[in-house]
């Protein structure tokens, strides 16, 4: 670790990450591969295993976390949420078939009902792994709508739309006040003290550096740690359980270099993946036949089954070596790092909580994976 953490108080307790790295790489290259071979559907077993060995390795006062969700219920979830989703689909290409204009015309609705569902999957995605996480043998429980949130986040990003992003913090707050006024430990109730004022006051300046990042692109991943760091130590450090407090001494610079190794292995990505293009374009060339004027018939030949069929092995193997490469720095480098920088105030106030609530269904998941989410790495 590269934070000096404060001698703690007789009443503080910690967090502590035990994971082994090259376990967790292992893992995950594994899966990888397996994601290949079952053509993506290996997704919800690798998913599950990576939730338990993070929450399996993260102690709370030297208790560790569990998790005990089931692949075969994201995988239900899916199958249910496809389900739903199909008709949408089906209709817009009905639609486009009738006539373009149409068709652009009801790719409007389209995207927003889209927006709306991607909303409420991450919403009902969170709830279900909240209800599937069990500490000292007691389930934390989370309730609330799925709906209600959607329409709350749906205002909020329009008013961060129309001001350009400097309403994000307020965002930030009012959604995580939502999300933790219906979660609990137990008989615990959930909370959230953060404020979108305090979040602008630690970020405003990297949101003015937002515009000059972009446009020369090298400080962009220290831009980005920055206010990732930023918003974790925010988030944890406003999130209680009743009594229970925690609070979070990491620093901005923390996730410097996790994000640089990311950028670094996802610049030799795109230039293998150039690289591999560049060679099925060539091998095609030169197997073009010569078309009625005599020369080469390009087109033909980058049509060709073989051709199309690198294209694709290509993006997909591009696509599989980039889950990994965020699944290790992004999921669980971070984890790691948040984990160990985290303590725990009035923790004997636990000691006492009962159970109540019920474990939910993963159909927010299902959602989730039906649009490609990718919630927060996991």
């Amino acid at each position: 670790m590269d934070q000096t953490l404060p001698a703690p108080a007789p009443s503080t307790r910690w967090t502590r990450f035990h994971g082994v790295r090259r376990a967790f790489r292992n893992l995950v290259l594994r899966g990888a591969l397996l994601e290949l071979v079952t053509f993506g559907f290996y997704r919800f077993w690798l998913a599950t295993d990576i939730r338990r060995h993070l929450w399996s390795h993260t102690l709370v006062d030297g208790d560790p976390l569990e998790y005990v969700g089931r692949a075969r219920e994201l995988l239900i979830g899916f199958l249910i949420a496809t389900a739903i989703l199909m008709p949408a689909y089906l209709v817009y290409f009905l639609v486009g078939i009738e006539a373009e204009r149409v068709q652009a015309f009801a790719s409007l609705p389209l995207s927003l009902f889209l927006y709306l569902f991607a909303q409420f999957a991450i919403y009902r995605a969170r709830r279900y792994r909240v209800t599937r996480t069990v500490w000292r043998g007691l389930r934390f429980t989370m309730t609330g709508s799925g709906i209600g949130y959607a329409w709350r986040a749906a205002l909020w990003d329009l008013a961060v739309l129309l001001s350009l992003g400097a309403a994000l913090p307020w965002r930030q707050a009012a959604l995580e006040r939502y999300r933790m006024r219906h979660t609990a430990y137990g008989d615990l109730q959930g909370g959230f003290d953060g404020t979108g004022r305090e979040l602008f006051r630690r970020g405003w300046h990297l949101w003015l550096l937002t515009v000059p990042a972009l446009l020369t692109i090298i400080p962009l991943p220290f831009l980005i740690a920055a206010w990732r760091a930023t918003m974790l130590q925010w988030w944890v450090s406003n999130v209680r359980f009743g009594e229970v407090r925690f609070h979070s001494y990491l620093e901005r610079k923390a996730l410097f270099g996790i994000y640089w190794k990311a950028t670094g292995w996802w610049v030799l990505l795109g230039t293998l993946m150039g690289l591999w293009v560049s060679g099925i374009f060539g091998l095609a060339a030169a197997l073009a036949q010569p078309a009625p004027d005599g020369t080469p018939d390009y087109a033909a030949a980058f049509a060709h089954p073989l051709a199309l069929a690198g294209l694709g092995l290509g993006y997909l193997l591009m696509a599989l070596a980039a889950g990994v490469v965020v699944r290790i720095y992004l999921t669980r480098d971070i984890w790691a790092r948040i984990v160990e920088t985290t303590a725990v105030y009035g923790l004997e106030a636990a000691d006492h909580a009962t159970g109540q609530g019920e474990a939910v269904d993963a159909i927010g998941e299902g959602f989730a994976g039906g649009l490609d989410l990718n919630i927060g790495g996991l």
